[in-house]
């Protein structure tokens, strides 16, 4: 089977909850907890996104987002092809670290 940059999907989810009590706080906590346990990396604030495979191991992640979900706030979740997501353009006011690449091979758990 040929690798291919557009059969590679990125999952990216992006999220304003609310943080002005300490039950919210709390559930903040929880889903972005969540996030990273399955696998997401911090793009910037608020926004995780997650390599997977397949359109088809996208959703499986996407569903975990759902079950996940905080009862008050809102997140948007997206899917990308990884030839999507190379396409990014990232500039910087003042160079502080180097942007996250894509993982170098596929990784099988």
């Amino acid at each position: 089977m040929r690798l291919s940059g557009y059969r590679f999907m990125w999952v990216v989810a992006m999220f304003d909850l609310p943080v002005d009590t300490k039950e919210a706080r709390r559930a903040y906590a929880q889903f972005r907890k969540a996030l990273v346990k399955d696998g997401f990396t911090r793009l910037q604030y608020s926004v995780y996104a997650r390599h997977c495979a397949s359109e088809e191991n996208a959703g499986v992640h996407i569903a975990r987002i759902e079950r996940a979900l905080p009862d008050d706030g809102e997140v948007r979740v997206i899917t990308i092809t990884d030839k999507q997501f190379e396409r990014m353009r990232i500039f910087w006011g003042k160079m502080r670290r180097a942007p996250q690449r894509a993982p170098a091979q596929l990784l099988l758990f």
